[in-house]
């Protein structure tokens, strides 16, 4: 196997000296801006420790030391200020989707024996569930109690100055359905941050003159390290925009050069460009100038003049992108390769909650885009039980592995075994150490905004009627949405159908049973999860020898029903 050369990088026990440090390196540097009625308001590293620390006194004087503190709200600076807040010094961090129902949100506080919750104002109504006895904070309070704290600060309270961090015990509690639809709650520890900070740093190269874009939810633990600890961490700037709908407006007005982001938005981007170009009658202009520019002979002079003779691409994205990174699921190889024709590297990652989330990525200097990557330098990556055909079970081992399922020793036991981290996930791995997904995984939609769904979970939900009697779920890339149809293919039970309503039951009150089950299996999920419709097959799926339903091509011969019925 090759050896790769690695970056260097500084080691952190926990965030707090890493934040110290950030803050002492790059003190006037601006860390974050936010979108504001008259622009971008900018924070310095310095003003943000500042703020961090007075937040964490005011909470640890509200008598929430060593509590579970919910954080929820779209991406702010009140969001990055509550969670280095509370996870640097005063209890364990639950960060939560703003996009759950009041229930589901009363239930993760239940579970999490959350103390607090701090909030968006915009959440205020999903609040109404949760047990009286938990503390209510507003973004629109933080102003407020960082004033209150700087106040105890100066009057000698150093209760979370001095606040000692166990770098190996839950400091991050995050909930994650998981494909099985049952809930799961993962519990990080500072080590597991800092390891995967500094390992992916290792491959890939940031320094202080990036600046991220931050657009995914941060209530996920991929853009929590990637897109907000991982700029900290190397002295870059973060733009928290936490929204796609003007996401190319505001490129041209920040300028990053970083984006992190899901397989849907950068296709979505790449075939907008497309579009766009071939309006504007540069098609085959733009295909001589990559053609032009990829026969230059080094990756410097190649990608310069691509800045140059594709300058109006650059300047849709802000002028300065020169990195695009995916995660979330498989991404297209043939839309990784036309980033770079344009000028832009663009890599993909293998991430999940339980490794904090990076168990594999693409080096920027040695990347292989049909891959998810290859193992951080100081972890390993193995495939278990290997089958004829080479692929088995995708394990990994690493510092950044969690501490386990949260008071689910049983299902902890289940993927955690003698240090390896057992995925579930199908692959193989080729001679040179990349990673190849097969199984699994590619079973996820992730939607433009980054939220997964899992279609079993919601298959699980449709069986309940006992007029499903199989159905797999999918998704359809609808182009007016720019973003997925989530449908049910449906096989129902006709003989349970014949028994209510004859055997010449009409196709109304078919449809009307299966509109049933939809309606019952979109009850209490999130809007991102819920099914728009149903296509009906009249026969069985076809089953492997588990009696399991064969995925493949499924999708593919439903395609039409779909677009019929969406258009009907």
């Amino acid at each position: 196997m090759k050896v790769y050369k690695n970056y260097p990088t500084e080691a952190f026990e926990n965030l707090k000296q890493l934040y110290l440090a950030s803050v002492e390196k790059y003190s006037d540097r601006v860390l974050f801006k936010q979108k504001s009625d008259n622009g971008y308001e900018e924070f310095t590293y310095r003003r943000y420790g500042a703020d961090v620390e007075a937040l964490g006194t005011a909470l640890c004087a509200r008598g929430l030391s060593g509590k579970q503190i919910i954080v929820i709200g779209e991406n702010c600076y009140a969001w990055v200020t509550s969670y280095l807040s509370v996870i640097c010094g005063v209890g364990v961090v639950v960060p939560v989707d703003k996009e759950i129902p009041a229930e589901e949100l009363a239930d993760i506080a239940k579970t999490a024996e959350a103390a607090a919750i701090i909030y968006s104002p915009a959440c205020a109504e999903k609040l109404a569930l949760l047990d009286e006895q938990i503390l209510p904070i507003s973004f629109a309070e933080i102003p407020d109690l960082i004033a209150s704290g700087n106040e105890r600060i100066i009057a000698g309270d150093r209760t979370y100055l001095d606040a000692e961090i166990d770098s190996n015990v839950m400091s991050a509690l995050i909930f994650t359905s998981g494909t099985s639809g049952q809930r799961k709650g993962v519990m990080l520890s500072h080590r597991n941050l800092c390891f995967n900070l500094s390992e992916m740093c290792r491959m890939i190269y940031f320094d202080r003159e990036d600046t991220f874009l931050s657009v995914l939810p941060l209530h996920h633990v991929y853009e929590t390290s990637c897109g907000f600890l991982c700029p900290m961490y190397r002295g870059a700037t973060v733009v928290l925009v936490g929204s796609l709908r003007q996401i190319m407006k505001n490129m041209q007005e920040t300028h990053p050069t970083v984006l992190l982001c899901v397989p849907l938005l950068i296709e979505t981007i790449h075939k907008k460009i497309w579009e766009s170009i071939r309006r504007l009658g540069q098609e085959k202009n733009t295909v001589n100038a990559i053609r032009l520019t990829n026969a230059l002979p080094t990756e410097s002079a190649r990608f310069a003049a691509k800045r140059k003779l594709l300058s109006r691409i650059h300047q849709s994205f802000g002028g300065k992108l020169r990195m695009v990174i995916s995660g979330g699921a498989p991404a297209d190889p043939e839309t990784l390769r036309g980033m770079r024709d344009f000028g832009i590297h663009a890599y993909q990652a293998y991430a999940m909650t339980e490794c904090a989330p990076l168990a594999a990525i693409n080096r920027d200097r040695a990347f292989n885009d049909a891959s998810a990557g290859m193992a951080p330098p100081n972890t390993l990556l193995d495939i278990y039980d290997v089958q004829n055909d080479g692929i088995g079970e995708i394990r990994y081992k690493g510092d950044n592995v969690m501490l386990g399922y949260y008071k689910n020793s049983e299902k902890t036991a289940k993927v955690i075994r003698n240090g390896w981290f057992y995925t579930g996930d199908l692959g193989y791995l080729d001679e040179d150490g990349f990673l190849y997904i097969t199984g699994r995984k590619k079973n996820v939609i992730v939607t433009a905004d980054g939220k997964s769904v899992f279609p079993e979970e919601l298959e699980v939900l449709l069986s309940k009627s006992s007029f499903v009697k199989e159905t797999m779920v999918t998704g359809y890339l609808n182009p007016s949405r720019n973003d997925y149809d989530i449908i049910a293919i449906i096989h129902p039970d006709y003989a349970k159908i014949e028994k209510k309503y004859g055997k010449n039951f009409a196709q109304s009150q078919l449809d009307l049973e299966m509109k049933k089950a939809i309606s019952s299996a979109n009850g209490n999920i999130p809007p991102h999860k819920r099914l728009r419709t149903y296509v009906i097959r009249p026969t069985e799926f076809p089953k492997n020898f588990s009696k399991k339903i064969k995925r493949t091509g499924i999708a593919e011969e439903a395609y039409n029903d779909y677009r019929a019925k969406i258009k009907s």
